[in-house]
């Protein structure tokens, strides 16, 4: 991974949520020109940005690097939900999962 990884990540976050640069800059507090400096390689975030980001993103920082996720913000708040579950809940979910997947 590098510098170009996460201008791309952001970029393809930013489209998904269907914000431009100027918004999410300006509600990440920065300049209206922050998110397109970053996205044209122009700067990268600090470490502290980088965790706002995934905040607005809803996302964990581990979620930001997997991109292979489809919709990391959905799969995030289904994690929290899930670790609301009991064992047998859990198992139930397992069950389900697995019958939706051979469905397809």
């Amino acid at each position: 991974m590098d510098a170009r990884f996460i201008q791309t990540r952001i970029t393809e976050l930013r489209l998904k949520k269907n914000v431009s640069e100027y918004q999410m800059s300006t509600e990440l507090g920065q300049n209206k020109g922050y998110i397109q400096a970053i996205s044209s390689g122009k700067a990268l975030p600090s470490m502290t940005q980088f965790l706002r980001i995934c905040d607005y993103f809803e996302i964990s920082p581990l979620q930001f690097f997997d991109s292979e996720t489809i919709n990391p913000q959905l799969l995030h708040r289904a994690m929290e939900g899930m670790r609301k579950l009991d064992e047998d809940d859990l198992i139930m979910l397992i069950g389900l999962i697995n019958r939706l997947q051979s469905s397809k």
